[in-house]
């Protein structure tokens, strides 16, 4: 049976159940941050040309100086990691995959979809998510030796210093990198594998031409060329994360994990919380699989006192 895939955001059947409109709501379901990459000037051709290979170049460049990616690893951009998730189990012939959870639902649903079984021990290929989503778990080198080894890093750009894209160097071993979440553009779909040469050439084939569109070269290139930007992002989402869970642990509730994007915390009845919460309009997460977990993002800095009233 293919885990069910529940995710944060669906503000649409909260705003149906609640009442109000997009506007009024401040959407905390999901990790992504809340003060996004400015817009840069497009030129007229990403809009109206087909991407050419200079465009891709230029963003590929740009992420492997970015993420310091070893010089014996490829890279391929794609439309964001959820795309890259579906085709890579189908890189290997099916066998036993090792997901440790509770963690991102995709990668256990897509391994499934493409014939593998699931198994907590040792196996044929494991996937990592560092940090973890929910609880931001760091995993560790020695903990990564399967022959075909995936790290989802798509929450890795707020601490970089706990990246192991050196580790894309090695034989059988994808990097995965989201540009929606730390840059704040979710709705631009840009994702990166980094790794085996020969997997991403697998990748590459599946994929197919033109598979991002002008729009997201542009800006990702731009974006990963800016770390005078990112280096103030961070500091700022310290001082947030900061300030969130000083209100959430007023009120009762108990640090259980997360990263600089969001916060994972122990409360009584979650499913209650998230139910006072949407009463003054913000949204959150909860697990099916926990209900005493609540997951918040960051809230926008023009929108704490929302947040403060919900509470």
């Amino acid at each position: 049976m293919i885990p069910a895939r529940d995710h944060g955001g669906g503000l649409d059947a909260a705003i149906a159940r609640y009442g109000g409109s997009r506007p009024d709501w401040l959407d905390l379901s999901t990790g992504i941050n809340p003060v996004p990459y400015p817009m840069p000037t497009l030129p007229a051709d990403a809009w109206t040309a087909l991407p050419d290979k200079n465009a891709f170049d230029r963003l590929l460049s740009r992420a492997r100086n970015f993420w310091n990616v070893p010089d014996e690893a490829q890279i391929i951009a794609a439309t964001g990691a959820s795309a890259l998730i579906a085709a890579l189990p189908r890189v290997r012939a099916t066998g036993q995959v090792c997901i440790p959870g509770p963690t991102y639902n995709e990668h256990g649903a897509a391994f499934q979809a493409a014939g593998w079984t699931m198994t907590d021990k040792p196996a044929d290929a494991i996937v990592a998510v560092h940090p973890n989503n929910p609880d931001g778990l760091i995993w560790t080198e020695d903990q990564l030796t399967a022959p075909l080894t995936i790290i989802d890093e798509s929450f890795c750009d707020v601490a970089p210093e706990i990246s192991l894209v050196h580790l894309a160097s090695r034989p059988g071993t994808i990097i995965l990198k989201s540009f929606g979440k730390f840059w704040g553009l979710a709705g631009l779909r840009l994702g990166f594998a980094i790794g085996d040469p020969a997997i991403i050439a697998q990748l590459t084939d599946m994929v197919g031409p033109w598979q991002v569109s002008g729009p997201a070269l542009s800006i990702g290139a731009e974006a990963l060329a800016d770390p005078h930007w990112a280096d103030e992002t961070r500091a700022r989402l310290q001082d947030d994360t900061k300030q969130l869970d000083q209100l959430m642990t007023d009120k009762g509730a108990e640090v259980v994990g997360g990263t600089i994007l969001f916060r994972l915390y122990e409360v009584r009845h979650a499913k209650d919380v998230q139910h006072q919460l949407a009463q003054g309009h913000v949204w959150s997460r909860v697990f099916p699989y926990a209900p005493d977990w609540l997951r918040l993002g960051l809230p926008h800095p023009d929108r704490w006192d929302q947040l403060k009233a919900a509470l």
